[in-house]
């Protein structure tokens, strides 16, 4: 038997769709998941294929909850509304690779690290700490928070 094609989608759980989507739309440098071609939302989509009211919820696919990769290269991700709030640390978190890797000197991924901080910090992300490993390890990094607390690193 033939096996399907295999594609990613990472599926965050948030209270609050939109509040997050415009955030990690600006991290990962993502744009709005384009509804099916000949519907002008996501929801007038779902509608069409048959998907009941009840379902879909009262603003579901108004507004964009999934982004994409402009490049195609990165998985889909998708936000999905769940009513229960975050209750411990993540088991599975997202390394933002901005640093350059390891061929990078220190200071330069450090340098590059701080600076995507800055930024992200400014859309309303939150510092836990940054892991700076002594003993000449030649490892940075920083733990963030998103604006619903899943945590992320900045390597």
């Amino acid at each position: 038997m033939e096996r399907p094609e295999l594609t990613l989608q990472l599926t965050i759980d948030c209270a609050d769709p939109q509040r997050l989507v415009p955030f990690w739309l600006d991290a990962l440098r993502y744009v709005p998941d384009p509804p099916p071609a000949g519907h002008a939302t996501w929801r007038a989509y779902w509608e069409a294929i048959g998907v009941p009211e009840d379902e879909l919820g009262e603003d579901a696919g108004e507004l964009p909850e999934s982004i994409v990769d402009p490049k195609g290269v990165g998985p889909r991700v998708w936000f999905q509304h769940v009513p229960e709030p975050k209750t411990v640390k993540n088991r599975v978190h997202l390394d933002l690779r901005v640093g350059g890797g390891r061929e990078v000197p220190l200071a330069v991924r450090r340098e590059r690290v701080d600076g995507e901080v800055a930024r992200l910090t400014a859309l309303g992300a939150t510092v836990l700490y940054a892991m700076d490993e002594p003993n000449g390890m030649d490892y940075y990094a920083v733990v963030l928070q998103d604006p619903e607390g899943n945590e992320f690193c900045l390597v």
